[in-house]
């Protein structure tokens, strides 16, 4: 218990290996490297604490508990933010599979914390503790609060919401296991005896409550996994034995279920779309939104050098389409500060389209840049980065003068630029006439006016006057250095 209890406080040496453990892991996460990873895992001092906790639970040391509990946390926060850090200074930002295999605990995940920590607890108690080696990579407590600082930076809640669930859900395992392990072993309280009853309702209790979600998580998982086999069994029964799936991506999580796969068959076997979505929805007995992709090979005369050639043509041209389709939407998640599964692409219309990340200090022209820097990358697609809704820049005149400058101009277009973004039809214009007529000797307001309406016409964006009714948005005139 002496050597439990010297390592499961708080040092300097385990801030230190804690922002070892946190840079390895993140690193390997965003490199999808499990080499790297499992190298995290053989750093991280994680398990010392909790295992602290579980024996001071054994023990009733609610003094020993705060203290493993105090290291646990600080620790933990520290990674999280570490982690968070250098995912934000780091130019890969997508979700690898490292990542996303973190992100839907199960209840697989609570059966080898368990085993794994009651082997630890074992190996500590019979003076073995190289075996903790083992229990570290079995368990991975770091990498999870590696996800839980890759969500945080990418503000992206979902992943951020499973890694803390997987964390949460070795934390505890862990710790109550080790209380199991040190009680059988006879570490206790003076009170024990007449405690032991309610350490075993809590402990079954607490097993429970962990135990009901993750089996539902599992249960899910277990039936996409099934669902997926339908649809590809299907699809092969559709298109005969001599057809291939080469490609095949199912999404469940949406109403209706989406359904993408492409298909190489022999030409007799084309199947009409209409009649495979009504098949496979009846088979599913669920809505189907289903594209099939069918890249059909010649009949049996042709020679098979042909058709080897025809197959992997196609096969080059897919695999080429969908890397370019992830790269360009890798550049404008990058541009609007957003995850990429918030970024909407249509690969066949070659468009894309993102709502930005509010940024601090940003201003309209920030965030027309950034469309327009994204759309270098990919001038091929039509790119739209939408900006957050905020005051237009005013438009500046020299004191008397309604002659438009340069950055007068730039004002007035990066304005309609942002009134297409947020589908508004026509901004309101202070001083503008009523009814559209120019007067043969306009004030200056007017002038002014007419010169930004004439601008915004040509951006193909209504001028109205300041007082209409409608989706309008009104722009700021301002004289000198004034500001309205």
């Amino acid at each position: 218990m002496a050597k439990i209890a010297e390592e499961s406080g708080w040092s300097p040496r385990y801030a230190f290996m804690i922002i070892m453990s946190g840079g390895i892991a993140v690193l390997g996460l965003l490199l999808s490297s499990p080499a790297v990873v499992i190298g995290a895992m053989l750093v991280s001092p994680l398990m010392n604490p909790i295992l602290g906790f579980g024996f001071s639970l054994a023990m009733f040391d609610f003094r020993e508990a705060r203290r493993s509990l105090t290291a646990l946390a600080i620790g933990s926060i520290l990674a999280v933010a570490f982690t968070g850090l250098i995912v934000l200074l780091s130019p890969l930002k997508e979700a690898t599979a490292e990542i996303l295999s973190r992100t839907r605990p199960n209840l697989f995940d609570l059966l080898v914390a368990l085993f794994a920590a009651l082997a630890g607890t074992f190996a500590i108690i019979r003076g073995r503790g190289g075996t903790i080696v083992g229990v570290a990579i079995a368990t991975a407590l770091m990498p999870p609060l590696a996800v839980v600082g890759y969500g945080l930076a990418t503000w992206n809640m979902p992943i951020l919401g499973g890694a803390l669930a997987l964390f949460v859900t070795n934390f505890v395992t862990i710790a109550l296991s080790a209380t199991i392990m040190a009680r059988l072993y006879g570490f206790g309280h003076a009170l024990s005896s007449h405690q032991n009853w309610l350490q075993s309702t809590v402990l079954v209790v607490v097993f429970a409550v962990l135990a009901v979600p993750l089996a539902l998580s599992l249960s899910r998982i277990a039936g996409e996994a099934v669902t997926v086999n339908e649809v590809r069994g299907f699809l092969g029964d559709s298109f005969g034995p001599r057809s291939r799936i080469t490609q095949l991506s199912v999404v469940l999580d949406v109403q209706p279920i989406s359904v993408h796969a492409v298909v190489i068959a022999p030409r007799s076997t084309t199947k009409t779309h209409d009649d495979l979505q009504a098949a496979l929805t009846k088979k599913l007995g669920r809505p189907v939104a289903l594209e099939v992709d069918q890249v059909l090979l010649a009949g049996a005369n042709n020679s098979l050098g042909a058709q080897r050639a025809q197959l992997l043509a196609s096969r080059d041209a897919a695999t080429a389409a969908k890397t370019e389709a992830d790269g360009v939407r890798h550049a404008v998640a990058l541009a609007a500060g957003v995850s990429a599964d918030k970024v909407f692409l249509d690969q066949d219309d070659k468009r894309v389209t993102a709502t930005a990340a509010s940024l601090p200090d940003a201003n309209l022209d920030t965030y027309r840049a950034l469309e327009q820097r994204a759309a270098a990358v990919a001038p091929a697609w039509r790119i739209t980065i939408s900006p957050p809704v905020q005051s237009f820049p005013p438009i500046r005149f020299a004191n008397g003068s309604d002659k438009i400058d340069d950055a007068a101009r730039q004002a007035i277009e990066v304005s309609a630029w942002a009134a297409q973004r947020w589908n508004v039809p026509a901004i309101a214009v202070p001083g503008l006439p009523k009814d559209g007529a120019q007067p043969k000797h306009p004030p200056l307001s007017q002038r002014r006016a007419l010169a930004i309406a004439a601008i915004l016409q040509a951006q193909g964006i209504h001028a109205l006057p300041a007082r209409a009714t409608g989706p309008t948005v009104r722009l700021s005139i301002a004289s000198g250095s004034a500001t309205a």
